[in-house]
């Protein structure tokens, strides 16, 4: 493993100068400090939750930090701090990290998940991985359930996987033909090109002999489409919110989840120990066969594309579900 062990004390690191902009500096080498491990990044994934900082709100900062808003990361450890007894140089890893539009980074140890030597070469995006399989088990999808699943990006496309392999039956809905037939690659039994609301809840009553969907799971974070997944929502049943809903307040018919009794979850966490816990999952079950996130990584990038990257992620061309930048 000599050859991922750093020779000088300095790396690449991407940093976000204004809306719009990035460049790719030269930073100081980051140092692991107890209970700490650094990590050789191979890749990072790019989250739809950095175009918000992208775009330059007003309460965004410029620069960021060297390698900042990179969370998805996985690599080599190259070196380890002290007290960590469990990790060594050389282990392939998962982490949920900060700064991983870099070159390297450090990582809590007990942030870090080790990847078998099944899953060599593979990118593995660990905190998108395990934010499926957490969203995946607070749906609480049970066999023979009607499922529908509102936004086939990456993120709906493990979730249809996942309830397949529930055996519950699956309804994917998104607006791109692309994404329908990633959805029918999933297994959704049935694909529903979202053009107009109502011909999609009709399409859906008539398929469910109007009792509508025991679960539905809105993975796209717009007003539209938490309008939608409302309505596909049959008595008693479970609306589950994936989406990342953060440009603004939403409205709900609460009438109408009132009047249907729906249970609502809000499936987002924000306790590290259950990311990391999603993280632990999500490898079992990539190893496993359970999901396959590989053909849904579809668009790679250099570290100096990170801008490139950033804009696909926002404008998603045909074809695209998921961005990651390669090291």
């Amino acid at each position: 493993m000599e050859a991922m062990l750093p020779t000088e004390a300095m790396m690449r690191a991407a940093v976000i100068t204004g809306a719009g902009r990035m460049e790719v500096r030269q930073a100081p080498l980051p140092q692991p400090k107890a209970g700490e491990v650094r990590i050789r990044l191979e890749g990072c994934g790019v989250c739809a939750s950095n175009l918000g900082p992208w775009s330059g709100p007003d309460w965004m900062t410029f620069p960021t930090e060297n390698g900042g808003l990179g969370h998805e990361g996985w690599g080599w450890i190259d070196a380890v701090g002290p007290g960590v007894d469990d990790l060594q140089p050389g282990d392939r890893v998962a982490a949920l990290s900060y700064h991983a539009y870099a070159e390297y980074d450090v990582a809590a140890a007990d942030a870090v998940v080790k990847l078998p030597d099944s899953l060599a070469g593979q990118p593995f995006p660990g905190e998108p991985l395990g934010c499926a399989m957490n969203i995946f088990e607070r749906s609480g999808v049970e066999e023979g359930q009607t499922v529908a699943i509102v936004g086939l990006g990456f993120l709906g496309a493990l979730l249809t996987q996942l309830c397949v392999d529930a055996g519950a039956t699956v309804i994917g809905i998104s607006r791109r033909q692309f994404a329908l037939e990633i959805g029918r690659r999933a297994g959704a039994q049935t694909t529903l090109a979202w053009n107009d609301s109502h011909a999609v809840l009709e399409e859906v009553r008539s398929l469910t002999d109007r009792a509508l969907c025991d679960v539905v799971i809105e993975a796209v974070g717009k007003q539209s489409s938490l309008d939608l997944a409302s309505e596909l929502t049959g008595e008693r049943g479970r609306l589950v919110i994936a989406g990342y809903h953060q440009d603004g307040p939403r409205q709900v018919n609460m009438q109408m989840w009132n009047w249907r009794g729906l249970d609502v979850i809000n499936a987002h966490e924000r306790d590290p120990a259950v990311y990391v816990s999603g993280i632990r999952k999500a490898v079992y079950g990539v190893a496993s066969g359970r999901i396959d996130p590989g053909r849904l990584l579809t668009h790679r990038f250099d570290l100096s594309e990170l801008g490139e990257a950033l804009n696909a992620t926002r404008d998603r061309p045909d074809g695209f579900l998921k961005a990651v930048v390669v090291l």
